[in-house]
C-alpha cells in the first residue's frame, strides 16, 4: 500500500475519517454537459475535483467531498447529452452537503467551482447556511476560468483571455488532466462578436453559437493547461494556508485607517 495520504472522502473508510483529523473541506461543483465536440461532458466536474484533489495533496487536514456532478446547465440543454437540475434543487443540494459537513465537525469550507450554472446556486446555499450557522467560515472559488487569466501573465493565452466555453483555457487544462477522455482534433474556434460591452445578457448558449462552444479551441495546449493548474492549485494552497495561520479571521485589521487620514489632513493643513 502506498504511503501517500488518502484525502478523497469516497475512498476512506470510517476509521480512516475518525484518524484523519480533517478540519476543513473542499467541494468540487461541476456540470454533465456537452462541451464542444472535443471535451467530455463532465469536464466542470473533472477540472474541479482534480484540482481539488491537488490542494489536498498540499495542505493538511483537508479533506476532498465527494463531487456535485450535475449542476444548473439549463442554458445549455439544446446541445447532447445535457444534464441539468434546477435552481431550487441545487441549491438545496449544496445546503445539504454543506450542513451535513458541519454536522460532521467540520466548519471551514473551500467550493471549488467549475460551472458557470453553479455560481448563483452558491452564493444562495452559502448565505443561508451562514444564517443558520453563523459560525461556519465558507471560501469559494467561483469562476477558475476567469482567475486564470488573471493571474497568469500577459500573453499566456491567445484569444478571450483564454475564457469561453471549452475554449483555449479549459480546452488546455482538459488536454493536461485527463488527456485520455479528449478528442482534440475536433476543437473549433467561435468567438463571439454580436455581445454588448460591459453589459451581460441572460442568453440561452444556442443564441450565441451552434457549435457548443465559444473560444478558440484550437489554441489549446497541454503546456498551457499545465500553467493554469499548477497557478490555481497554489493559489487556493496558499489561500488556505494564510487562512489556517489566522485561524480564518478576515476582520479588518486596519480599523483606524480613516483617522489616519484624517489626521493626516489636518496636518497638511495647519
Amino acid at each position: 500500500m502506498s504511503d501517500k495520504k488518502i484525502n478523497e472522502l469516497l475512498k476512506l473508510t470510517a476509521n480512516q475519517v475518525r484518524e484523519g483529523k480533517y478540519n476543513k473541506a473542499i467541494l468540487a461543483l461541476g456540470s454533465c454537459e456537452a462541451h464542444g465536440e472535443h471535451l467530455a461532458e463532465g469536464t466542470d466536474t473533472l477540472v474541479s475535483y482534480m484540482l481539488s484533489c491537488k490542494v489536498a495533496e498540499e495542505v493538511e487536514n483537508l479533506l476532498v467531498l465527494p463531487p456535485v456532478t450535475v449542476g444548473y446547465s439549463r442554458h445549455y440543454e439544446r446541445f447532447p447529452f445535457t444534464l441539468s437540475l434546477s435552481y431550487n434543487t441545487l441549491i438545496s443540494v449544496i445546503y445539504d452537503i454543506l450542513e451535513s459537513t458541519v454536522k460532521n465537525g467540520i466548519d471551514r469550507i473551500f467550493i471549488m467551482n467549475g460551472h458557470d450554472g453553479n455560481i448563483a446556486p452558491i452564493e444562495v446555499a452559502s448565505r443561508s447556511l451562514k444564517e443558520k450557522y453563523p459560525n461556519v467560515k465558507i471560501a469559494t472559488l467561483a469562476a477558475w476560468w476567469v482567475t486564470a487569466g488573471e493571474i497568469l501573465p500577459r500573453g499566456t493565452f491567445e484569444v478571450m483571455d483564454g475564457q469561453g466555453h471549452a475554449g483555449e483555457g479549459e480546452s488546455s487544462i482538459a488536454y493536461y488532466l485527463y488527456p485520455q477522455w479528449c478528442e482534440p482534433e475536433l476543437a473549433e474556434a467561435v468567438v463571439p462578436d454580436n455581445l454588448p460591452e460591459h453589459i451581460e445578457i441572460k442568453w440561452d448558449f444556442s443564441e450565441i453559437t451552434d457549435k457548443g462552444l465559444t473560444g478558440d479551441a484550437t489554441k489549446a495546449t497541454p503546456e498551457k493547461g499545465e500553467k493554469i493548474a499548477k497557478a490555481l492549485t497554489e493559489l487556493v494552497v496558499k489561500t488556505l494556508r494564510d487562512l489556517d495561520e489566522k485561524n480564518w479571521s478576515y476582520n479588518t485589521t486596519n480599523m483606524n485607517w480613516k483617522s489616519q487620514g484624517e489626521r493626516r489632513s489636518k496636518e497638511d493643513v495647519n
